[in-house]
This record gives structure tokens, sequence and C-alpha cells, in this order.
């Protein structure tokens, strides 16, 4: 059975063009949708998920549809499975009771695509969590990561995870903070 571990992301500069790729992306590619719905600047956000096959499916049937209005389109395979709760907003964060979290790092990158490519990368690379990965909505566009783990794990996740960040020259920042204030946490989960 082939797994279900890609992610197409289609980001368009329209927002009607948006629901009409959507509709035929869901009716004619064996893909899952995660997000969709309309961003900053007046821009569509589509991810979805499936089997490489079927998620390059969607991106060609977006590219067809979406003519004129596409901003970017990129399929990344096997993606981890811990990143796909952290974009649909479905992570929980759990810490003994009163033991706080010893440190959390937070990405910044100028695309969605970044965003997740940074996540994929660092929860290969060291025991972490991936606590949110932020896409678009109320951020220009832009894309956040948050992490939390031992300061060891994600000291040996961020550099990687950067690098793959600047390879496409989308990396905004990033900051690895230790011992993270209950409010700070609270703020980006």
């Amino acid at each position: 059975m082939e797994t279900r571990d890609a992610l197409g992301i289609i980001e368009l500069a329209s927002i009607y063009k948006g629901y009409h790729v959507q509709d035929e992306v869901l009716k004619s590619a064996n893909v899952e949708k995660l997000v969709a719905r309309s961003i900053c600047s007046g821009k569509y956000l589509m991810i979805v998920r499936g089997a490489v096959a079927d998620v390059e499916t969607a991106i060609n049937i977006a590219r067809e549809v979406g003519g004129f209005s596409v901003v970017n389109l990129t399929v990344i395979p096997r993606v981890d499975p811990r990143v796909f709760p952290a974009i649909t907003g479905t992570t929980m964060l759990e810490t003994k009771s009163g033991a706080g979290v010893p440190a959390m790092l937070i990405i910044e990158t100028f695309s969605v695509a970044s965003a997740i490519k940074a996540a994929d990368c660092a929860v290969k690379e060291a025991d972490l969590d991936i606590i949110r990965v932020h896409v678009a909505m109320a951020v220009g566009g832009k894309g956040i990561v948050v992490m939390t783990g031992d300061i060891a794990a994600l000291e040996a996740a961020v550099h990687p995870a950067i690098d793959a960040v600047k390879e496409d020259g989308m990396l905004a920042g990033y900051v690895l903070i230790k011992n993270p204030h209950e409010d700070v946490l609270r703020d980006l989960i």
C-alpha cells in the first residue's frame, strides 16, 4: 500500500480561482485537504496530503486550472508524520506536572512551503516536538514553525532546518529560547 506522506502546496493570487482550483483538485485527485482558505493580501492557499503520485496529479490540475493566478506550486515527498498535526493545529503540548518546556525554537520563513520544509527537516534531524506550523494567515503569507524539546535536540535541528530554507532564499529569521515563559508558549500554541 502506498503511503500518504506527501504534501502539495498551492498558492494562488486570486481567491475566486482558489475555490475553482480547490473544487477541481478535490474532484479529480485522490488527496486529502488539510488547509484551503483565503489568506493575507487577497491570495488563496491550499495544502493537500496524499501519495506522491496523487499529490503530483493535484499540482498538475492546479497549474492547469489556476493559470494566471498561480504563485507557487510545491510537492514535498516523504514528510515526517509528526508534521501533519502541526499544520492542521491538532498537536498537544504535554509536560510533566510542574515542569516547563526546556527550550523552544521558532523559525520564520517568507513562504508556506519553506516553513513546512523547515519543520520536516528539523523533526528528521532530532528528537523534538513540532507544536505548530502556522502558514500564511495573519502573517503576510509567511510561515512560522514552533518546536520544543531539550536544548541539545533543538541545537542539532536548527542548522539543517535553516540551511534548507536558506537554499530557497526564504529564511526570515529564527530564535532558540531557553526555558520559555508559559505565556509565550500559550501564545504560540
